[in-house]
């Protein structure tokens, strides 16, 4: 995305910083919360993030040539870790009952799961989306929100245009839904209403989005500068615990060591939901269902990282459980330039040593120089300026030359969907639609009284 100077801190350097991005807190600490962003938008990010990267090239061990790298995840907000690629390619993901125009769900102990093969190996898009509960819960609710969507347009011919089956036209519906709420409700959150109406001008009948720094020659492309730093800010949004329903939490996020050591005393994925573990989603999202009086936001995007992110369990971390340590370290070896160097050749404000807190001061990794903008341009309640623009720039970009998009399509469009807000649609109306995690999760009652 830019062609400046690489910034390369040693591994000295880079445990260095490491050591003082480690949040120093015991127990509640409300202070470090951000009201703004409730705590399922942290996860929300992370399927997000899967469903448009997927590197799996790229090394720690050594330094790469960021021109050599591939993509294997097509860059667009297609879904393709939800529907693969297709009830005829992959037509293990799809329920044969249905005529595999519904997408597959698991069950297992009177609960509903994402489907898994006889080793609990989850049977998914992208199995990156097993990774923690939470993310794996999300994507139990994308595949029962197209299952509900099937439903509609098999109830409505309407629904469809010119040769769709109910599948294609299911596929569109949630596709574009999907696209909205990720462009009007999680990137405005993350970025700033300031910084979306920047980037993207919906006040004529055709939105038009402004691309000052991510370019490209024939097709779009996925920046370093994104992948690598700018939209690793979710990071910093992970709580170290969380409440996950009426009976489980709570429980640290991830444990050092694997999963399978302890399987009840944290949310570490790649297995099967233990019983009474589904998720009740009104403790993330504002929605209504059980939990709602007990809404947990996400952590200020800041420079601080929640302890239980420096020891990752094995099934992750690999031989280097630190993600702080691991995401410097990535930064270094994709050469990415400082933060300091990026913020000036967009014209922002660059932030001072003093400000930026770096041990001995110096040039910025570009990853921590985003995190601590936000910190100080917006009290970590969003992105500041080189961070928010990046990420608006780079997925408004993707979603303007997907040739499936709605923006693409049909520019005007606007959710149809049961919403909140007529002509809007947010991850709560998609949970809503979904119909999953909405009830209380609690153990069963005695049975009638003979």
């Amino acid at each position: 995305m830019f062609r400046l100077p690489p910034f390369v801190p040693s591994d000295d350097r880079i445990a260095e910083i490491a050591a003082v991005m480690e949040e120093q807190v015991t127990g509640p600490s409300p202070e470090l919360d951000n009201p703004k962003i409730p705590s399922g938008y942290t996860y929300l990010g992370q399927f997000v993030d899967h469903d448009v990267t997927f590197d799996t090239a790229s090394s720690l061990e050594r330094q790469n040539d960021p021109d050599a790298l591939t993509n294997f995840r097509s860059p667009r907000f297609d879904l393709d870790c939800i529907y693969g690629r297709g009830p005829v390619d992959d037509p293990f993901l799809y329920d044969r009952d249905s005529g595999r125009e519904k997408l597959l769900v698991g069950r297992h102990d009177d609960e509903d799961d994402l489907p898994r093969n006889s080793q609990d190996t989850a049977l998914i898009g992208d199995p990156r989306n097993d990774e923690n509960t939470f993310v794996s819960q999300w994507q139990l609710t994308m595949l029962k929100f197209h299952n509900a969507v099937v439903d509609l347009v098999a109830a409505d011919e309407t629904l469809k245009r010119g040769s769709e089956n109910t599948f294609e036209a299911a596929q569109r519906i949630v596709r574009w839904h999907y696209q909205w709420l990720v462009i009007h409700d999680y990137l405005k959150r993350i970025v700033g209403d300031e910084m979306l109406a920047e980037v993207f001008d919906e006040s004529g009948p055709i939105p038009t989005v402004d691309r000052r720094f991510y370019k490209w020659h024939n097709t779009p492309y996925m920046p370093v500068e994104f992948s690598v730093a700018a939209y690793r800010f979710g990071h910093s949004m992970i709580r170290g615990r969380y409440r996950l329903n009426t009976l489980v939490g709570p429980l640290p996020t991830f444990s050092p060591g694997p999963v399978a050591d302890d399987p009840l005393g944290h949310f570490g994925g790649f297995r099967i939901l233990p019983p009474f573990w589904t998720i009740e989603w009104a403790r993330f999202f504002e929605v209504n269902g059980a939990g709602a009086d007990a809404l947990q936001p996400s952590r200020l995007i800041d420079t601080k990282l929640a302890s239980v992110l420096t020891a990752l369990p094995p099934e992750i971390g690999g031989n280097r459980p630190s993600l702080i340590a691991r995401n410097l370290t990535r930064g270094a070896r994709l050469l990415l330039p400082s933060g300091q160097d990026v913020a000036r050749h967009m014209g922002f404000d660059v932030l001072t040593d003093a400000e930026l807190e770096l041990p001995g001061g110096g040039p910025a990794p570009l990853w921590y120089y985003i995190l601590k903008e936000a910190s100080i341009q917006a009290n970590g309640e969003h992105l500041g300026q080189t961070g928010g623009r990046i990420v608006a720039e780079v997925f408004l970009g993707l979603l303007e030359k997907d040739a499936s998009s709605y923006l693409r399509n049909e520019p005007g469009w606007r959710p149809f969907l049961d919403s909140a807000v007529d002509g809007d649609f947010t991850a709560p109306d998609l949970i809503a639609v979904a119909g999953h995690g909405l009830g209380v999760t609690d153990l069963p009652g005695p049975g009638p009284t003979p």
